[in-house]
């Protein structure tokens, strides 16, 4: 544990590096990719506090565009009409950076989606192991795609369908059972690298494949 608060303390923000990032994305949004359980929405927050930058739900903006929650939208009218909603959302979203976007398991999956992520933001995706996702999602009873079958081999269809198109995304972090904040500073981490702004980061660099 001591070793753990002290690469913690190590990797800091500072205000100059804070200011770096901000600078470095401009106009464009950190974008969260990801499977339902891979911790969007808790790191996301603490992502943008860390940057002083807005969050923004994707799933709650959809819930207030269509007045009706995303279960409510899946019974009523069926998972194709809420991915077109969710894709109309997602764009004007992006319009609005820089903020934290957390974007729902199967936005990513849309290729409209990811181009439009692709010209107006970096994307981020929070990779999780199987247990790991299970042990979350089973806390929660709101997810309509686990409604139909068992979580399990849910899942595994989900990630083998979706695994290959999120590796698409400008950054990979493990999302693992630490605490949220471990998993926040090795997305500023990642970030600082592809930005291009890291401490060590040579001038020009930075616009690779972040892995």
């Amino acid at each position: 544990m001591d070793s753990l608060r002290l690469t913690e303390r190590k990797k800091e923000l500072t205000p100059g590096r804070q200011a770096r990032i901000r600078e470095a994305l401009a106009a464009r949004s950190i974008v969260l990719i990801g499977l339902m359980g891979a911790g969007k929405t808790a790191v996301g927050r603490r992502l943008a506090a860390k940057l002083d930058l807005r969050f923004t739900d994707a799933d709650s903006e959809i819930e207030i565009a269509a007045g009706q929650t995303v279960s409510e939208i899946f019974a009523e009218h069926g998972e194709h009409y809420f991915r077109q909603g969710e894709t109309r959302v997602i764009a004007r979203l992006l319009e609005g950076g820089p903020q934290v976007l957390a974007t729902g398991g199967g936005a990513y999956m849309d290729a409209r989606t990811r181009a439009n992520i692709k010209a107006r933001g970096v994307s981020v995706w929070l990779k999780a192991e199987l247990p790991v996702l299970l042990h979350r999602v089973r806390r929660r009873g709101n997810r309509p795609l686990l409604d139909s079958g068992d979580p399990d081999k849910v899942m595994r269809n989900l990630m083998e369908k979706r695994y290959p198109v999120y590796a698409e995304a400008d950054i990979t972090v493990e999302s693992r059972d630490l605490p949220h904040n471990v998993i926040v500073s090795e997305v500023v981490e990642a970030l600082s690298r592809w930005l291009g702004c890291g401490a060590k980061q040579a001038a020009g660099k930075g616009r690779g494949k972040e892995r």
